[in-house]
């Protein structure tokens, strides 16, 4: 190798060969396979930069050999850099300690206790019979009976959900982060079944009698998700003297498949809605076995975000949840508006939709569709997210049975983050952000030439200083701030008492995008896998919250001693409550923009480009 040679080398390929390493560590944590895997990865990597420095001076198809060699390793051992699937433990630490036994109406079940033996954790309790064979797609099945003790102690099965593939979630997480933390410990997913019906209880260790009852509704737009994200874990609840039940149900095309021969067929002319049936079925088993674990049937406040808050004002307005609970939260959406942006649909269109999934999986009936693998049906170009109007689950449309006074909680505690609908925005334009150019035609295309129009006047000033943002904002306008404006109004005219907020907190990690606030309103930013992204300011918003929230479960008012007094929703001077570094009254900020939606959907609906 010449001189000149030489130095071009010792310059370019340590560079390259840092660059090749971080990459493949990127690849690998943001993965999260087995560190057995990256182990010979960087095996690998190490041989081949010894064997191509040792043979620099040789002829060039000898120094390709390493080289080759790695690439050729590396894609045999790539593809298994993903989590393995494993059972996950209710309990967070090693070694947990069992339960005491505890006598259910179908049976005894036995979980473990947290590490500070406080609270009592049961994971997989089914309130369902499986929905597979005959039972797909059809109304849930009360729980049999079983005999012996059933373990407990781990998460059941997740619904059946198409995963995105490791990486992806790990740029999400790099992105929300805001910064990148070396992760090598594996991550595991939780086993993934139609056998899925089931949920998680959290109650304090011991005799308790006459507890309220928190039901959470996870999210993931009706078609991903489980009880048992970090986030939700109900440990700090229960230590404020609140039970919490958090459920799973069917997702996607196995709880929101809607087609009419399924309608005909059953004995209640449904179809659409399994998913929403499967959350009533769970609160009429919470009723049922409440005096079994300690809580209070006549003191149930549901909860839920994103979806699950969809979920909530659904079963707000569901004839068969009236009496089930009493109190509501919702975080994040409703489809107590006139026209719901999103997860909920007319049920011709669902219909429709369903008549499509036949063709396109070459059925010709309901029978030949219930034989179908659930991966095959999993793989569905079609995407089920919505509920519909079945006439049974939902006789009315939600924004017309609060119309009509006829809903079903007493008091009502909702609200939503400031950039909600960032992560939804920003993957569409990636490759093209907003900008004052672009900004006119994208809000045509979403509204029409005149509303967008309107839209661009009274966001001039926003849009000259950042119009990305701007854009951003509007739709979290769009999409979460004005149906839970909708519903706060809709509610207050049947008589409901209710609670209004923002979170405003930013940190390290998620920050005010959608499902940010969760870590705070359940106590666990200091429990997080993840505490470097966190500081004391936010160890001290999660004690408030959690507090607003398990007060709220227990009398329908969030507040108490030591709090910032959070005042009911009064349309006169339009005060929430700031949930953030400030914790106090604002003026809501987007009480202009309202209206203006407001107009858009009233005239879509009259001109009947609406369905």
């Amino acid at each position: 190798m010449s001189k000149a040679g030489r130095i071009i080398f010792w310059i370019s390929f340590p560079l390259t060969a840092f660059f090749v390493g971080l990459l493949l560590t990127f690849y690998l944590d943001m993965s999260n396979g087995p560190l057995v895997i990256f182990i010979l990865e960087f095996i690998a990597f190490v041989a081949m930069i010894t064997v191509r420095i040792m043979y620099r001076n040789h002829r060039f198809w000898i120094r390709a050999i390493p080289t080759i060699s790695f690439v050729l390793v590396s894609a045999i051992l790539l593809p298994f850099a993903r989590p393995s699937i494993k059972e996950k433990s209710v309990a967070y630490y090693q070694n947990p300690s069992k339960s005491e036994v505890l006598q259910l109406e179908n049976g005894k079940v036995q979980g473990l206790l947290s590490e500070d033996k406080k609270v009592e954790i049961y994971g997989g309790i089914p309130y369902a019979e499986a929905p597979i064979g005959d039972l797909r797609w059809k109304e849930p099945v009360a729980k049999t009976n079983w005999d012996g003790v059933r373990d407990c102690s781990t998460f059941s099965n997740r619904a059946m959900q198409k995963d995105q593939p490791p990486l992806i979630n790990g740029l999400v997480d790099l992105y929300a982060a805001k910064s990148w933390h070396i992760d090598l410990k594996e991550h595991y997913l939780q086993p993934m079944s139609e056998d899925c019906l089931s949920l998680t209880l959290w109650k304090p260790a011991g005799e308790v009698k006459d507890l309220p009852i928190l039901v959470y509704i996870h999210g993931g737009s009706l078609t991903s998700g489980s009880a048992s994200y970090e986030d939700y874990n109900g440990e700090e609840v229960a230590k404020q003297g609140v039970i919490m039940v958090n459920i799973q149900y069917r997702l996607g095309v196995f709880g929101y498949f809607a087609h009419p021969d399924l309608a005909k067929e059953s004995p209640h002319g449904t179809t659409g809605n399994y998913g929403l049936l499967d959350q009533i079925e769970a609160l009429k088993w919470v009723n049922k076995n409440a005096s079994y674990f300690g809580g209070d049937k006549n003191n149930i406040t549901i909860a839920g975000e994103s979806a699950g808050s969809s979920s909530v004002s659904a079963l707000c307005s569901s004839p068969l949840a009236k009496g089930l609970f009493k109190r509501a939260i919702g975080e994040s959406s409703s489809i107590v508006v006139k026209k719901a942006p999103h997860t909920y649909r007319p049920i011709l269109e669902a219909e429709a939709m369903g008549v499509k999934i036949m063709e396109e999986m070459k059925c010709s009936s309901i029978e030949e569709l219930r034989k179908l693998p659930a991966e095959k049906l999993l793989s569905t170009n079609y995407v089920n997210s919505a509920m519909t109007l079945d006439g049974y689950a939902l006789e009315e449309d939600p924004y017309d049975v609060y119309l009509h006074h006829n809903n079903n909680e007493e008091a009502l505690l909702n609200g939503f983050n400031v950039k909600e609908a960032d992560a939804f925005v920003i993957p569409t334009y990636l490759l093209s952000p907003t900008n004052k150019d672009n900004i006119h035609e994208r809000l045509v295309k979403a509204f029409n030439e005149e509303y967008a129009t309107k839209i661009e006047n009274l966001y001039k000033d926003k849009i000259e200083k950042d119009a990305f943002s701007a854009f951003n904002e509007i739709f979290s306008v769009y999409w979460f701030m004005h149906p839970h404006y909708s519903w706060t109004n809709m509610a207050l005219d049947a008589g409901v008492n209710v609670y209004r907020y923002q979170f405003t907190k930013d940190n390290n990690f998620y920050g005010t995008y959608h499902s940010g606030e969760l870590i705070y309103c359940f106590g666990n930013v200091k429990n997080s896998p993840y505490k470097y992204r966190y500081d004391e300011s936010d160890v001290n918003l999660s004690k408030i919250m959690m507090s607003y929230w398990t007060n709220f479960a227990k009398t329908g008012n969030p507040n108490g001693d030591n709090l910032p007094t959070w005042n009911l929703f009064d349309p006169s001077d339009n005060k929430i409550m700031e949930l953030g570094s400030n914790v106090g009254p604002i003026v809501d900020p987007y009480l202009d923009l309202y209206p203006l939606i407001d107009s858009f959907i009233e005239e879509k609906i009259q001109n009947k480009t609406i369905n």
